[in-house]
């Protein structure tokens, strides 16, 4: 199920139910989304301090439940990620914003929000930059162009570079997933992601190349390789290696769980903790198309 699309006067909350985010870090967020023709409501928790926090997970909650209960609000675009839904997500209440869904944008912490949407909502949501990635030089930056075109209902088309790694193919199914390490955490839990008959998307920043072998391995342990429509592979930036070498880059770990499979595998997303982050509508029915030259994924808006 997806939520109403935006139009002009259309009102946009913005939050931060994860780590601290400083008032200057969303003012030029709230100018672009003014000038795409959006009200803005800001949360209490902006510039809110609470050590690592955007305040205490008693402020945190209440701000965010205040959004996804207000009516008047159409979107709700988180200030940043980092840590801190899961904190958090067990004494949300969603029985207004089942009456009235609105769309849920962010990524990276932001996972954990989507993914429990999902699983128990069957509610469409926006993997999206944050407030972060509204700078005057990305104004008018194609990628940041794709959440205003995932807001109000365009088409959304993605051409995606080549891989050595990539393995052909082509499908349609359902968008899921997120960041990997959000996705692995979630295991086990309400908010896991199923993943069964759908299209994965996974991406990391920041983690050990070791590590990405391992949380690989509890989703392939937990089934969530399995049956797979597709695996989309965004950005793994930053990665770290130990003093003794893994032995593997991170095409070659991720691939090596999904080897014995038969369905497409795409690398080279332009999605998750980079420059250039597209937005991605989780929960809808996607057509995935992967050859030699690249990859293309298209939003079904029709299903």
């Amino acid at each position: 199920m997806n939520p109403p699309y935006l139009k002009a006067g259309s009102v946009i909350g913005i939050t931060c139910p994860s780590g601290y985010v400083a008032q200057e870090r969303v003012a030029y967020s709230i100018e672009v989304l003014q000038l795409w023709g959006f009200r803005v409501i800001l949360g209490k928790t902006i510039g809110k301090e609470h050590f690592y926090f955007s305040g205490t997970d008693k402020e945190r909650l209440a701000d965010l439940q205040r959004m996804l209960d207000d009516p008047e609000i159409d979107a709700i675009l988180m200030g940043r990620g980092g840590y801190g839904l899961s904190r958090i997500i067990d004494s949300l209440d969603f029985t207004e914003f089942k009456k009235k869904p609105k769309w849920l944008c962010g990524f990276s912490d932001i996972t954990v929000l989507h993914n429990h949407v999902h699983q128990n909502l069957n509610i469409a949501s926006l993997h999206s930059p944050m407030c972060g990635a509204f700078k005057l030089e990305t104004a008018n930056a194609e990628h940041l162009k794709s959440l205003y075109a995932a807001l109000t209902g365009e088409r959304l088309f993605y051409h995606i570079p080549p891989s050595a790694y990539n393995r052909v193919g082509e499908t349609e199914g359902i968008v899921t997933g997120g960041n990997l390490a959000i996705l692995a955490h979630l295991t086990g839990s309400s908010s896991e992601a199923t993943t069964e008959g759908k299209i994965l998307f996974i991406e990391d920043i920041g983690e050990y190349l070791y590590n990405v072998d391992r949380l690989l391995l509890n989703l392939k342990r937990a089934g969530k390789l399995d049956n797979l429509k597709a695996l989309i592979v965004g950005g793994f930036t930053d990665l770290q290696d130990t003093e003794r070498p893994f032995g593997e880059g991170i095409e070659e770990i991720i691939f090596d769980k999904v080897k014995e499979y038969d369905y497409p595998v795409c690398f080279n997303f332009p999605c998750g903790h980079q420059d250039i982050n597209y937005t991605l509508t989780l929960g809808t029915m996607h057509r995935l198309i992967v050859g030699n030259n690249g990859g293309q994924l298209e939003l079904k808006r029709n299903i």
